[in-house]
């Protein structure tokens, strides 16, 4: 591959070095790179070959030594890591000890601002924008924000805040109409609304320049409607709803032109006041397949790039959730979906597509989802929340004082529990059972494999209350143990012993499993219980067995505080069981970095064999 352009970016500012022209080139070559890289690695695909021009443009005019630029989520970073120095390193993304996907502070002085959720900047980017206010600096604050994440409530709450400050900073709004999925929203359709202007604006330069020709009366004629402008404005251009809450609106503007792109960014500057430039983009320019299908391409696996063929699909937890879902709906008609602009990534396409009178994107909106269920569980229906296990963060006092207060018929269905790999910190599910155990009203569960997930979501429509189903991402790790019938804070015997005591949870079942079978060969007989239920636990049955082998272990994919290890050191002092041997594996009080889930798991020592290997060192089994 010949990097004419590429090869002469080695750090902050090179860019600004060549023409536009040389730019131009510059897009093209950076986009081979990206495809040759994520091809090979994975990684978000879509969403940065959707930014290259806008990025470069960025980086022209700005100087990122001093100028703040904060990116809403930063999954499209890529394109500014590269122009920043870490060209090289990016063959390493998201892979472990290599550099993260998203913007980090640690990396470089141009990553001003860890982001990894959606609809931040703008909160962020003001904060830093009157503390440069204060502090009497000279430097530009810049908010990254696409359509998807604008959906947020917290980008709204940030957008009513920044026009009541009148402070200056520039939004760049990246329009390209897609979240994870194609946003469905009231904010979309302004958007779509604002995209007519480029319309109107040619199209009022015609009727100008006809009018004019008018004889005698032209030139009034062409005065009068001039002075008619905000009048018509305000009728044909909802992108006044920016100026009414005192934020100057600039755009569209074609988010692929690099000349265009840098004068209206020259022009933002020289503003006193908050400005927001709407700019339109494509999602996967420039590589057909991810033009086509931006979702598919928007966090991807490796790939051929040849093809765009990601590979054979394999059946999933989101998709074993997402069919049993149809076919409950089939006979319950209270039954009903709802997530949070993620509806391929959780399994809903079936069912938005089967009833969708019972289905609900309510955008990047995770409080809303979870309040709005509220209402849907109080009028009598039964909704299934579907969101990964690291947004459920997000809407924590909803959860607490909208549903479990009122002890509300939801079910919080926990997608991506657990480790999640490569996109690191801000996506690990380690979280979820800690936050959710210390609510009342509360039940939790969690299967070891497919079929026990589908008899969770069974027992969760008979159960009146809230209840959590938490999963992993991707497949079953055992799918040949067998799934007894589910009962209500019951837990379940995998294998009986009389040596050692395993108690594990969800996807760990199977790695209680692999250990047990180690053991076996030095002789050492395991109790192995599936406790299904974190919250409540089936205290006579676990506190049965660990009084009998006198040897416990617990295994669980979340923190150590507040987890399984947690509610059963609290069952032991509860019960003044003191004389036992107890290890407990899971993870530490920190947060975990990006790499795969099974680098992650041994980094930790919570794959089989480094578990066995502690088992056999603390432990004086015979």
């Amino acid at each position: 591959m010949i990097q004419v352009f590429l090869d002469k970016i080695n750090k902050t500012n090179d860019i600004k070095k060549l023409n536009c022209d040389d730019k131009i080139v510059l897009a093209s070559e950076i986009r081979e790179y990206l495809l040759d890289v994520i091809s090979k690695n994975g990684g978000h695909l879509a969403s940065n070959l959707g930014v290259v021009e806008l990025t470069i443009a960025l980086e022209s005019v700005f100087d990122l030594t001093k100028d703040k630029l904060i990116w809403d989520v930063g999954h499209q970073c890529y394109v500014h890591k590269i122009l920043n120095g870490r060209k090289d390193k990016l063959k390493s993304i998201r892979q472990m000890n290599g550099i993260s996907g998203f913007p980090k502070v640690m990396e470089s002085e141009t990553d001003c601002f860890n982001t990894g959720h959606s609809s931040t900047s703008i909160s962020a980017a003001l904060g830093m924008a009157m503390a440069r206010d204060i502090k009497n600096d000279n430097y530009n604050v810049i908010a990254f924000i696409g359509d998807g994440a604008l959906t947020g409530g917290m980008a709204l709450e940030a957008l009513n805040h920044v026009g009541c400050t009148q402070t200056k900073m520039i939004i760049v709004l990246n329009d390209n109409e897609m979240s994870i999925s194609r946003n469905i929203s009231g904010m979309n359709k302004l958007l779509t609304n604002l995209r007519s202007r480029k319309k109107y604006r040619s199209t009022n330069s015609k009727w100008r320049k006809i009018l004019s020709k008018v004889p005698i009366f032209g030139d009034k004629i062409v005065k009068v409607v001039g002075s008619s402008k905000n009048a018509i404005k305000q009728v044909f251009i909802p992108g006044m709803y920016f100026e009414e809450i005192g934020i100057k609106y600039l755009g569209p503007v074609d988010g692929h032109n690099i000349k265009e792109l840098e004068n209206i960014f020259e022009k933002a500057k020289s503003f006193d006041e908050p400005v927001i430039i709407h700019v339109l983009t494509k999602k996967g320019k420039g590589y057909k397949p991810a033009e086509d299908i931006p979702s598919k391409f928007h966090g991807v696996g490796p790939f051929d790039l040849t093809t765009g063929d990601t590979g054979k699909s394999s059946y999933n937890y989101s998709k074993v959730f997402g069919d049993k879902l149809v076919n409950l709906a089939k006979s319950n008609k209270k039954i009903c979906a709802v997530t949070a602009a993620m509806r391929d990534g959780v399994g809903l396409t079936k069912f938005a597509l089967k009833y969708p009178k019972r289905y609900f994107d309510v955008g990047i909106a995770e409080e809303h989802a979870l309040t709005f269920s509220a209402g849907l569980a109080r009028s009598g229906l039964i909704p299934f929340v579907s969101i990964y296990s690291s947004f459920y963060q997000r809407a924590y006092d909803q959860i607490i004082h909208d549903i479990c207060l009122q002890n509300l018929h939801v079910v919080m269905c926990v997608d991506r529990a657990g480790i999640v790999g490569n996109d690191g910190e801000t996506h690990q599910g380690l979280y979820d059972m800690a936050f959710f155990r210390l609510i009342p009203n509360i039940t939790i569960m969690a299967p070891k494999n497919f079929h026990e997930l589908e008899l969770m979501m069974d027992f969760a429509v008979s159960y009146n209350g809230p209840i959590v189903i938490r999963y992993p991402r991707g497949g079953e790790s055992r799918a040949n143990m067998k799934v007894k019938n589910i009962y209500y804070g019951k837990s379940e015997f995998i294998s009986e012993g009389n040596n050692l005591t395993i108690i594990a949870i969800g996807n760990m079942v199977s790695r209680a499993v692999e250990v047990a079978e180690l053991l076996k060969n030095d002789n050492i007989s395991c109790d192995i219980i599936n406790v299904r239920f974190l919250k409540p636990l089936d205290s006579k049955k676990i506190l049965s067995s660990i009084i009998k082998t006198k040897n416990l272990i617990t295994i669980e994919d979340g923190t150590c505080i507040d987890g399984l290890s947690t509610a059963i050191q609290e069952l032991l002092v509860k019960n003044k069981i003191i004389d036992i041997n107890y290890r407990f594996f899971a993870y530490p009080d920190k947060f975990i970095k990006h790499g795969s889930v099974s680098q992650i798991e041994k980094k930790y020592g919570l794959d089989a064999d480094s578990i066995y290997k502690d088992v056999k060192r603390f432990f004086n089994i015979v």
